[in-house]
């Protein structure tokens, strides 16, 4: 048994946002064990395309502070209703005001200008606003990706299958920790029946076995697909609860 195809943009939107992540995260000097933070950094992305929504959810997760541009209107309005950006405003310098407040407290937050981008650019020039974050492109494919969904019920069962692979990360660095944690978030309804995590072959099988075994025994009470897909070869499987 198999549950039905994943959309192609859900999967593609959400693989095109773990590979913005990694880019942002390896510009970033943090020890293997220390969860790493983007945290007091400003990144200008530009015009708020599809290219753009995925980098501003990838340095929402990596905890940057992210400005975008669009004078179309709608189109941030629909960036804050998928929860893409926290606020909408109509100039530069209210833009200004929310990010320099939330940079100063190293916090998370996304703000889109409704102008044209070439105005928000030349007015950034006159103000002397230097992003410290060049607009990421996507890196390199994961050697090993692990992706699993459920049947039904995602958000009664995902943060369940969230806490068993955090608790197999050990053996991986701690970006990894932070994406399984804020990933969900703020992917949210975009992704909201899908889970991926870059990490080792070896991590992927224990993730993997650790969840079988609690589906097996019914505490896991949802039918659960998963796959682990490299260059070399795609292993999926799927797991149903006992009756």
């Amino acid at each position: 048994m198999a549950l039905d195809p994943i959309p192609s943009a859900e999967s593609s939107f959400a693989l095109q946002v773990e590979r913005f992540y990694a880019s942002l995260i390896a510009t970033t000097d943090f020890n293997f064990n220390s969860e790493p933070s983007l945290g007091g950094r400003l990144l200008y992305v530009g015009q708020l395309n599809d290219g753009a929504r995925a980098i501003v959810v990838a340095a929402n997760i990596a905890g940057a502070a992210t400005l975008t541009a669009s004078a179309d209107a709608e189109l941030g309005k629909q960036a804050m209703r998928d929860g893409v950006v926290d606020f909408l405003v109509t100039s530069l310098d209210e833009a200004l005001r929310i990010l320099k407040n939330e940079i100063r407290k190293r916090e998370t937050v996304a703000v889109c200008v409704a102008l044209a981008p070439e105005i928000v650019e030349q007015e950034m020039r006159e103000r002397g606003v230097q992003p410290d974050l060049a607009r990421p492109v996507e890196f390199v494919a994961p050697e090993e990706l692990l992706t699993w969904r459920v049947a039904s019920s995602p958000t009664h069962w995902l943060p369940r299958m969230d806490a068993i692979a955090l608790d197999c990360l050990d053996s991986e660095p701690a970006s990894a920790r932070r994406w399984i944690r804020l990933a969900p978030r703020y992917l949210g309804r975009l992704a909201q029946n899908l889970r991926l995590l870059r990490c080792s072959n070896e991590t992927a099988a224990i993730i993997r076995e650790q969840i079988q075994q609690q589906v097996t025994r019914g505490e896991i009470g949802v039918l659960v697909e998963l796959w682990i897909s490299s260059a070399e070869h795609f292993e999926s499987c799927c797991f149903t609860p006992p009756d």
